[in-house]
């Protein structure tokens, strides 16, 4: 039996490890629930599962929490960053799964790590804020640090049929999300819901805007850097729109090995769970018959700025992927709310990332600092009267 805590319960990883959770009782119970502002879908989550913590976003919605559950529950209640953080290092759970999304996950996944917790990974932002630190201080305690994006489980599992010194090359595939044949002119006018409709994967509403915008690719070019501890210039990015090659990994040898699969993000969370094992999902094979339209493409650096963005910040060093991530999280906050258009997202991040810049990568006070002065900056570049 594996207990685990899970960040990010509401969302759309959260559901699909509940689900994993749901169909092998005899393999996995939860001991943490932590979530945001959907309280009744978290008060379902609690009356199934029973965990012994749960936390929530603030002390409102805590109170929220209570008034649906029965007394008995109102205990286990907490709110909060320090909320989060108890949940993510529980005594009694010996994985935690990180589902937030954004740089919230940073501060818990520490704490886990440092409670000496295995981590199933997917907040990718995690290692993009602080790639450096959260990677030391795995190594420090001797903790996996198991990658659950269907991008980075695909590159793990390559890796495991050859050397780390032999391999020249990661690739990571996009999707290319909802946009990948729209012209820069009509990118000008795109509405919410298009940039919401990606076309392979169901996903939270910040993610999806960033599929649409290729930051999320470039988000998971960082991620990799660190993870697989590979150089920027050994880490390509290819536009793939069928979504069923997840990831390949090169070989000096010239041998390419690459991860098929149905586009199913329970196949990524399964494994990381029961790594390293494998456990049948019942999901429907993939029909290589049906898959004779592949395609891949190289990807518009111009009308997806994004991605060059992300490459430049990771060559920058220090806190540069930071400010690029607290620069998207409020762009793309920004478009959700119709306040800007959906170039201006990486536009306000490359004004960002030209204005905020030093500190270092390996203290998180310095992280923290340069992750607030772009969220400030960049909330001063929205227009006031923006609707």
């Amino acid at each position: 039996m594996k207990y685990l805590s899970l960040l990010g319960s509401t969302g759309s990883i959260g559901v699909n490890v509940l689900n994993i959770v749901r169909q092998f009782p005899e393999l996995f119970q939860i001991r943490g629930l932590a979530a945001g502002r959907n309280i009744s879908l978290l008060a379902d989550q609690i009356r199934e599962f029973k965990p012994e913590k749960v936390s929530v976003i603030d002390e409102h919605h805590a109170e929220e929490l209570c008034s649906l559950l029965p007394r008995e529950f109102c205990d286990r209640v907490i709110y909060g960053t320090k909320g989060n953080i108890e949940v993510s290092a529980l005594d009694s759970a010996d994985m935690t799964i990180c589902a937030v999304v954004g740089a919230a996950g940073l501060l818990p996944t520490i704490a886990a790590i440092e409670a000496g917790k295995d981590i199933g990974l997917a907040n990718k932002e995690t290692l993009v804020v602080a790639g450096r630190l959260v990677m030391q201080k795995a190594r420090e305690n001797r903790i996996r640090l198991l990658p659950i994006d269907s991008e980075h489980s695909a590159i793990f599992q390559a890796l495991e049929a050859g050397r780390k010194e032999d391999v020249s090359q990661l690739i990571l595939t996009a999707s290319g999300g909802p946009f990948l044949h729209t012209s820069a002119k009509d990118l000008q006018n795109v509405t919410q819901d298009e940039a919401l409709n990606h076309p392979n994967w169901s996903m939270g509403r910040k993610i999806s805007i960033d599929s649409a915008t290729l930051m999320n690719k470039g988000l998971e070019v960082i991620e990799a850097h660190w993870l697989f501890d590979m150089a920027a210039e050994a880490i390509s990015v290819v536009v793939h729109p069928q979504s069923i090659v997840h990831s390949l990994v090169e070989y000096q040898d010239g041998s390419v090995l690459a991860q098929l699969g149905i586009p199913d993000m329970k196949i990524p969370i399964a494994y990381a769970l029961s790594y390293p094992e494998r456990i049948s999902l019942g999901l429907k094979p993939l029909n290589l018959w049906q898959c004779s339209d592949l395609e891949f493409l190289e990807p518009d650096y111009d009308r997806f700025p994004a991605l060059r963005l992300a490459f430049e910040a990771l060559e920058r060093g220090g806190v540069s992927t930071a400010v690029l991530n607290a620069a998207n999280e409020v762009a793309v906050e920004a478009f959700l709310e119709t306040k800007i258009s959906f170039p201006e997202i990486s536009a306000i991040v490359d004004q960002t990332m030209a204005q905020i810049e030093g500190g270092n990568d390996i203290e998180l006070a310095d992280l923290l600092e340069a992750d607030g002065a772009a969220r400030k900056f960049a909330h001063n570049l929205i227009p006031a009267n923006a609707s």
